[in-house]
């Protein structure tokens, strides 16, 4: 037997036994197993094993018997989301591609979004936050320094590919995901209590802008423009960071081949590039299915040939692509196509108000004794990875990716946290208690402000 099979297994085996002792531990090992795919990465028996169905099922359990857990926070993101899947399930009734294709893809859509709900419910103080945040930066993180030593190594002359049989798989896929969580390695090292874990960190960030360049995204390069900006301007150190972020992006594009200039340069002649004429052509099909369907759209699976049949312009100069079959290469496109204009409506709500929450907590905890060294600063990198996502997003169908609501998710465990520290302080003063020093608190998190 591979070793790596056997060595992953039994990493997994231990872990999964711990969920019943520590119930987070299942949240944690879910979105390892989803973001990361390590099982991917062996070749033997545990290639096919079904790690997550099995951490999912384990989970659930100990969801049901645990009384380390908390109700479901409410909040407007929870309502929001709760309503967009309420309205993607109703939109799947109305689905025009094949029944069987529609069960398949709402089902995968469920799972993300229900191992969500659990992991929100089983995350219930700032310690496994902060677990949480490594988890899934580093499970992504992991591709992007690969990858950027791949990239130097083979002078940018190599693409870098991401995690096989996931959603991060693809080229332009990685680097989204890659852009998205540069600021939370940004988080994690200013937060961080051990030099040479800030030294790691740098590295990872430096190795990731290799990595992202590497993949020959054209949107991603839009999006890590975009995100860079965000990062110096939403940063401790504003003024130093965006001149450190900027000498580093311009180090890193000098770095790459002429062979990657020129592919970056087709994004102003978008007209002679067939591959961005087929995404033009595909959003104008998903808008005239969303016209012709306002409110349910196609349904899931909308790149399907019967779509495309009645929705696709066939005039020049896109009568090339008559016959063909794309996916959405937009996360809006992917949304209004398959879930009408109320689904684009729910899913562009659902980001502004992630973005107007993670704003209000920054402020609200700047001078809080327990959270004001770490919480405003994850808000802000929060803000920093959706305009990654949201850039980046616009080329690509990522709509489902569960790595944005994990993000998602930060603001809303951070709010959960700031709602019950106010509870308790409220009873505490009603009985004249004081409660626990702040300052004892937030050393035994380990948290460090910067």
């Amino acid at each position: 037997m591979p070793l790596r099979d056997l060595a992953l297994t039994a990493v997994f085996a231990v872990l999964l036994l711990m969920v019943f002792k520590h119930p987070a531990m299942g949240a944690y090992l879910w979105a390892w197993l989803g973001l990361m795919n390590p099982h991917k990465l062996t070749y033997g028996f545990a290639f096919t094993f079904p790690f997550a169905q099995v951490t999912a099922l384990v989970t659930l359990l100990a969801v049901l018997f645990t009384k380390q857990k908390q109700k479901l926070p409410i909040n407007g993101i929870v309502v929001i989301l709760l309503l967009m899947v309420g309205w993607m399930t109703l939109t799947s009734f109305f689905a025009i591609a094949p029944r069987e294709d529609v069960i398949d893809r709402w089902v995968f859509v469920m799972k993300i979004q229900l191992m969500l709900l659990v992991t929100w419910m089983l995350v219930c103080d700032a310690r496994q936050l902060r677990i949480l945040v490594w988890v899934v930066t580093l499970s992504v993180a992991f591709y992007g320094i690969k990858g950027g030593v791949w990239t130097v190594v083979t002078g940018g002359g190599g693409r870098v590919w991401g995690p096989p049989g996931g959603l991060l798989q693809g080229n332009n896929e990685l680097a989204v995901g890659l852009t998205m969580l540069m600021p939370m390695l940004y988080f994690l090292r200013q937060t961080s209590e051990s030099k040479w874990v800030r030294h790691a960190l740098l590295f990872s960030m430096g190795s990731c802008f290799f990595s992202i360049v590497g993949t020959q995204s054209r949107g991603a390069l839009l999006a890590l423009g975009a995100m860079t900006f965000f990062l110096g301007l939403k940063g401790k150190h504003p003024v130093r960071s965006s001149v450190t972020l900027l000498v580093l992006m311009v180090a890193v594009i000098g770095f790459m081949p002429e062979t990657w200039s020129g592919r970056m340069s087709t994004i102003k002649t978008y007209q002679d590039d067939t591959s961005a004429m087929s995404r033009i052509w595909t959003w104008i099909t998903l808008y005239n299915a969303a016209v012709d369907r306002p409110l349910v759209g196609a349904g899931f699976v909308a790149d399907n040939a019967v779509v495309f049949a009645r929705y696709a312009p066939i005039h020049e100069p896109y009568r090339i692509f008559a016959g063909s079959v794309y996916v959405a290469h937009s996360i809006y496109f992917q949304m209004l196509g398959e879930h009408g204009f109320v689904g684009l409506f729910l899913f562009l709500l659902l980001g502004l108000t992630t973005w107007i929450t993670a704003g209000r907590l920054a402020r609200r905890t700047r001078d809080d004794p327990e959270f004001g060294a770490w919480m405003p600063l994850l808000m802000r990198m929060v803000q920093v990875s959706m305009i990654g996502y949201a850039v980046g997003g616009a080329f690509l169908s990522l709509a489902y990716l569960d790595l944005p609501y994990y993000i998602m998710g930060f603001v809303v465990l951070s709010d959960a946290l700031t709602r019950s520290r106010a509870r308790q302080v409220s009873r505490a003063g009603q009985v004249g208690v004081h409660p626990a020093p702040p300052a004892r608190a937030q050393a035994d998190l380990g948290w460090r402000g910067r």
